[in-house]
């Protein structure tokens, strides 16, 4: 059943194919929305766990489908500006207009600061950071032929606390948030929002790119509480960060932007 918080609007969502995008999608076309749902659907070598396939994007399909939402869906990486330009201008396309984007993608691995080799770094940055770059700007101009919209760039906790043996990670998601700060000031004239959503470890595939995590904690005990949530939940589930990221679409947020929205089990009082 939807809820009509977004009939007749549309949403894109990149890194769409499973997890927390998967989750989005789907939580947005049950509200009414239509889905331009976006990924890469292929592996990159620096990143230890097995990224999204094909067949992931055509579950998501599938699921958004089945919550009632029409989805147009389009493989490309978002470290292409040209080649995602094309795929969210051929999806508005088709789609008619463009109301709402959630800048999901992203990819993470454990490493200590002496461990960290230029390649992993690059492509830690150019997925997170440039990516949410190239997807905010091939976005923003049909936003604002809208008259107007919601932009919500997903970041974390390692986005406003040092994380430890997240170096590059810690650092794409920090920019993230400074992203979001200078588009919600740009964009403000044209009735655009901009905020980001700080999740705290979400169970999700990606949770493979923390393998290690707990040897590393094991070795350096001082730095464990930085990863503790104050509420007593190891992780959260994607639902819940698409529950913030759904209010932040809907007019109930219409006066919200320039956010960093936590839904982090109390992660950052630690």
């Amino acid at each position: 059943m939807t809820t009509g918080l977004l009939t007749g609007r549309v949403a894109l969502v990149t890194g769409a194919a499973r997890g927390m995008g998967r989750c989005h999608a789907v939580r947005l076309a049950a509200a009414g929305a239509a889905v331009l749902a976006v990924d890469r659907c292929a592996d990159i070598d620096t990143i230890a766990y097995p990224l999204a396939t094909p067949a992931d994007l055509e579950e998501t399909a599938r699921l958004v489908t089945g919550a009632g939402g029409r989805i147009v869906t389009a493989v490309a990486d978002v470290r292409d500006a040209e080649g995602l330009r094309h795929a969210v201008d051929g999806g508005v396309a088709e789609l008619g207009r463009l109301d709402v984007v959630v800048a999901n993608a992203g990819v993470c691995a454990i490493a200590g600061w002496d461990e960290v080799s230029p390649e992993l770094w690059r492509d830690i940055i150019d997925v997170n950071l440039t990516g949410t770059w190239n997807t905010a700007t091939a976005a923003a101009p049909h936003l604002i032929a809208a008259g107007g919209g919601s932009m919500i760039l997903v970041s974390s906790t390692a986005g406003l606390k040092g994380q430890p043996f997240l170096g590059p990670y810690a650092a794409s998601k920090h920019g993230v948030v400074g992203i979001m700060r200078v588009l919600a000031n740009e964009l403000a004239a044209h009735s655009v929002r901009v905020n980001t959503v700080h999740p705290t470890g979400v169970d999700t595939p990606m949770a493979g790119g923390l393998s290690g995590l707990g040897e590393r904690i094991a070795g350096a005990p001082e730095l464990g509480p930085i990863f503790m949530n104050a509420l007593p939940a190891e992780a959260i589930g994607p639902d819940d960060v698409a529950d913030a990221v759904l209010f932040l679409a809907s007019d109930a947020a219409r006066y919200v932007t320039g956010l960093t929205m936590t839904v982090d089990a109390g992660a950052l009082l630690r």
